[in-house]
C-alpha cells in the first residue's frame, strides 16, 4: 500500500496561494542549469586527477573530502532550510558556487591539482549540498497540489537532462581544452541559475512552514529503513563515482571522450527512470520496489566484472535507471511521511546516514588504492547489496508480524 501524504503536508498545499505564472518554468531552468554546473564539475575535477596520476586514490580523496563536508552540515543544513527562505538560500548557494569555480579556474594554473581540487571541492560541497536541500525542499511548494510521483519525477527529469548535457559537454572540453576554461564555462551555468530562482516568485507560505517542529527519526515507522535503502543505493553511486574514471582509463584503456560517454550512458539511463517510476508507484509497494531496486543493482556491478567495452555501457545505463529510481521513489515517499516544516531536518539525517557509508567506501578505497581492479571492488559492493536486501527483507517481514 503506497504511503499517504501526513495531515500536515495537505493543509500546507490547501492553504498555499496559486504559483505566479511562469513560476515553475524558472525552476525547471534554475534545476537544469544548476545540474550541468555541479555534475560537470565533479565530472572535470575526477578525469583531471586521474590524467595527473594521482589514480583512484586521488578521486577517492577528493570525494572524501566532499562527504566529510557534507556529514557535518548536512544537519545544519537541513535547519536553516526549514527556518529560512529556501529560494534565496538557493540564489546564495548558486553565486557562491560560480565564485568557486572562477576562483578554481585562477588557482589551478598555479597550484597542485589535488590540493587545488581538494580545496575547491570542500566548499564547493558545503554550498551545493545547501542548494540541493533547499531545492528540493522547495518541491513540495511547487507542486501544491499537483501528484507528489509526477512531481518529483518532473523535477528530476530535468535534472538528469542537467546531468546528460554535462558528460555530453565534459568529453570535449577537458579534451579541447585546459582544466582553467572548463572551470570558468561552468561558473556561468550557476549565475543562470542563480538568475533564473531570482525572477521566480513562490507566494507567500504559510506560518506553520517556519514554526520548530522537533523532528526524531522514531516518531515515523519505517522512516529508518528508507534511510538505510537511500543509504545503499547513495554508496553505490559513491562507488560508481569513486571507481567509475578509473575503471575507463586502466581496464577499458579509454580516453576522455571514452569516460564522457560512459558517464552520458549513467545520465541516458537517469532520464529514462523518473517516467518508468510514475507507473510504478500505482503498481508497487514503495518497500517492496527499494528492493527489486537494490538487487538489480548488485547484479547490474557485479556484470562489469566480466564485460567490455561497448556492452559496459549497457550497464552503466542500467545503473544510472536504477538509482534514479530509487532516489526519486525515496523523494516522494519521504515527501508523503514527513510533513513539510521538518522536511529540510529529515532530508539532512538521512543524508548524513548516506555519506556515513560513503566515509566507509572511501576510506576502503582509499586502502585499497590502485591494487586491486576497479571492477573487483565493485562486484565486491554487489555481493553487499544482496546481502542487505535479504536482511532488509527479513527485518520487513518481522515488522509485520510484530503489527
Amino acid at each position: 500500500m503506497r504511503p499517504h501524504m501526513s495531515d500536515a503536508v495537505r493543509i500546507y498545499h490547501g492553504r498555499t496561494p496559486a504559483l505566479p505564472p511562469g513560476a515553475l518554468t524558472r525552476f525547471l531552468v534554475s534545476t537544469i542549469s544548476a545540474a550541468v554546473g555541479r555534475n560537470g564539475f565533479y565530472m572535470a575535477s575526477a578525469w583531471i586527477l586521474v590524467a595527473t596520476r594521482h589514480g583512484s586514490a586521488g578521486v577517492a580523496t577528493l570525494l572524501a573530502t566532499i562527504s566529510l563536508v557534507e556529514l557535518v552540515s548536512s544537519r545544519l543544513i537541513g535547519e536553516a532550510a526549514d527556518r529560512l527562505d529556501r529560494r534565496r538560500l538557493n540564489i546564495a548557494a548558486d553565486l557562491i558556487r560560480s565564485a568557486l569555480m572562477l576562483a578554481t579556474a585562477c588557482a589551478i594554473l598555479h597550484q597542485d591539482a589535488l590540493l587545488t581540487i581538494c580545496l575547491s571541492a570542500g566548499l564547493f560541497a558545503f554550498f551545493d549540498r545547501l542548494a540541493l536541500t533547499a531545492s528540493q525542499a522547495i518541491i513540495p511548494i511547487v507542486a501544491r497540489d499537483r501528484d507528489l510521483a509526477v512531481s518529483n519525477s518532473t523535477v528530476f527529469f530535468v535534472m538528469q537532462c542537467g546531468c546528460l548535457g554535462a558528460a555530453l559537454l565534459a568529453g570535449p572540453l577537458l579534451a579541447g581544452h585546459s582544466p582553467a576554461v572548463v572551470f570558468s564555462i561552468l561558473a556561468v551555468f550557476f549565475l543562470v541559475s542563480a538568475g533564473s530562482l531570482y525572477s521566480m516568485r513562490l507566494g507567500a507560505a504559510p506560518s506553520g512552514v517556519r514554526e520548530a517542529e522537533s523532528f526524531s527519526l522514531n516518531a515515523e515507522p519505517g522512516l529508518f529503513c528508507l534511510f538505510v535503502v537511500y543509504a545503499l543505493l547513495y554508496g553505490g553511486a559513491v562507488l560508481v563515482s569513486v571507481m567509475g574514471s578509473s575503471f575507463v582509463f586502466e581496464e577499458l584503456k579509454g580516453s576522455a571522450v571514452d569516460f564522457g560517454h560512459v558517464e552520458a550512458a549513467w545520465s541516458a539511463g537517469s532520464l529514462i527512470g523518473p517516467i518508468l517510476l510514475v507507473g510504478l508507484t500505482r503498481t508497487i509497494p514503495a518497500h517492496t520496489l527499494h528492493l527489486v531496486l537494490l538487487g538489480s543493482t548488485a547484479l547490474a556491478l557485479m556484470a562489469l566484472m566480466n564485460l567490455r567495452a561497448p556492452w559496459t555501457l549497457g550497464i552503466f545505463v542500467a545503473l544510472g535507471l536504477l538509482y534514479n529510481m530509487g532516489r526519486v521513489s525515496i523523494e516522494v515517499t519521504l515527501q508523503s511521511r514527513v510533513s513539510g516544516n521538518k522536511l529540510g531536518r529529515s532530508k539532512g539525517a538521512m543524508h548524513s546516514l548516506a555519506v556515513a557509508l560513503g566515509l566507509l567506501i572511501f576510506a576502503i578505497a582509499s586502502f585499497l588504492g590502485d591494487a586491486i581492479p576497479p571492477s573487483t571492488v565493485l562486484f565486491g559492493f554487489g555481493v553487499t547489496l544482496l546481502i542487505s536486501v535479504l536482511a532488509l527483507s527479513i527485518g520487513a517481514a518481522k515488522q509485520k508480524d510484530d503489527a
